[in-house]
């Protein structure tokens, strides 16, 4: 008898607990996102924001790889984040690729970081570019690649 009221309990605590976890349908976390990628972040939106009150020059984020960060700037067609939103799309997981990118992946040889697909020979996916007329520490551009890195520095061979 004891056995079963321990069940009950807890498969009752369990059934709170998931009832905690799952986002009601009104929520903003049960909303549902675009599958494509396309959608317009609020990160977007404040960035617009921020960008068409301040100059091209004003800090938008950094980024860290280990004690160094960068800088992503407002910038301008040719750089920064207006470059990157007009001509790569801007959205979280761009964000989060370049994120990965300065924080974990190898050097490029461009003056940035880049990202590889795990297989050999290796595949190049995900680019960074530092160096702006603003600053040697600030984004350039980051872009999605799709090439072998053979002319690319090797970490190591296959």
């Amino acid at each position: 008898m004891l056995l079963n009221a321990s069940a009950k309990a807890a498969l009752s605590t369990a059934a709170a607990i998931s009832v905690l976890l799952i986002p009601a349908a009104g929520s903003a976390s049960a909303t549902p996102s675009s599958v494509s990628g396309d959608t317009v972040t609020e990160a977007a939106e404040s960035f617009d924001a921020k960008c068409r009150s301040n100059s091209r020059n004003y800090i938008l984020k950094k980024y860290h790889r280990g004690p160094r960060f960068f800088t992503l700037r407002c910038g301008t067609s040719t750089w920064g984040w207006k470059h990157i939103k007009l001509r790569h799309g801007w959205n979280s997981t761009m964000d989060r690729k370049i994120g990965a990118a300065i924080w974990s992946g190898d050097p490029n040889g461009r003056g940035g970081y880049s990202t590889y697909a795990n297989q050999c020979p290796r595949v190049e996916k995900f680019r960074t570019i530092i160096g702006t007329p603003a600053g040697t520490n600030d984004l350039l551009t980051a872009y999605r690649v799709d090439r072998s890195a053979a002319a690319a520095p090797s970490v190591a061979a296959c």
